[in-house]
């Protein structure tokens, strides 16, 4: 039972710190100087309900990991249980994580976009320090130390893709607006821009992480693990073929009147949103798995 609770707050909290992230990316950076005001008000509940989301699942995940280690949930009221959880690798790693999911939620008092770049700030860390448990953790030294950083670009990355998702969905409402449309196309292309990069790095980097972790192809054995890993890589896959008819099928489509392409996008990205939270929920059960 204490897994499975494990298992979805790890998922909620993934989603919850890459929707923040990935709106932030889009009023700190993405959008022109002019149009980033509006946007970041726009944008601003998904903000406050994901701030919020990644802190309160933070906090759950430190007090799920009391029980899995001390096998009671009786021992959440025992402080020699909480002291010998925080002194874990876990515990040094996560008390960064809700100080950062703290930071997150102190900035959406902030104003204007010393706003915005906090809460990428706070997104960036908290990513970081997901990177630094799990199987990215599990060695010593130089390899282990480029292994973690393999990761936390890794997750960078896919946060600026798959945490994109929905912000990129508000923009396509917004270039309806006369007055919105140069800026909001101007943000969306930009997100199309980097998101190439941002695609490329995401893949190269699950390559490299799943070597390290996995070992080579032909050496894997049938296992929970590589079963999983390899319906992560299908979604994975589909998501770039969506995300390539998208960009180089349907948006030069885009005003071609009667084509339907500006709808067949969204229905499209709604698609690529749904894979991406299937890759979340692949990652947080085979997070807890053994490679071997």
């Amino acid at each position: 039972m204490a897994t499975t609770v494990w298992i979805s707050l790890r998922a909620l909290h993934f989603a919850a710190v890459m929707l923040l992230t990935g709106s932030a990316y889009y009023g700190a950076l993405l959008a022109p100087k002019r149009y980033r005001p509006l946007l970041s008000q726009r944008l601003s509940p998904l903000a406050a309900w994901s701030a919020w989301l990644a802190l309160l699942s933070a906090l759950a995940m430190l007090a799920c990991q009391n029980v899995l280690m001390s096998g009671d949930s009786a021992n959440l009221t025992d402080a020699a249980i909480w002291q010998a959880v925080l002194g874990t690798h876990f515990g040094a790693v996560w008390q960064w994580e809700l100080l950062s999911a703290a930071v997150g939620v102190a900035a959406l008092w902030l104003k204007g976009r010393r706003r915005q770049q906090t809460l990428l700030l706070a997104g960036v860390v908290q990513l970081a320090c997901m990177a630094l448990i799990g199987h990215a953790a599990m060695r010593d030294g130089l390899l282990g130390l480029l292994q973690q950083v393999n990761q936390t670009l890794h997750l960078i990355a896919a946060t600026f893709w798959a945490g994109g998702l929905l912000p990129l969905l508000l923009l396509m409402r917004e270039a309806r607006q006369i007055d919105r449309r140069t800026d909001a196309i101007r943000t969306m292309m930009r997100f199309s821009r980097y998101g190439h990069l941002a695609v490329a790095l995401t893949l190269l980097s699950g390559i490299v992480n799943s070597l390290l972790i996995a070992g080579w192809p032909l050496d894997w054995h049938e296992s929970d693990y590589i079963v999983l890993l390899l319906w992560k890589v299908l979604l994975v896959a589909l998501m770039v073929l969506v995300a390539l008819i998208n960009r180089y099928w349907l948006v030069p489509r885009f005003r071609l009147a009667g084509s339907g392409a500006q709808r067949i996008f969204i229905r499209m990205t709604q698609l690529e949103l749904l894979l991406a939270c299937g890759v979340v929920g692949l990652v947080s059960v085979f997070a807890t798995l053994s490679p071997a």
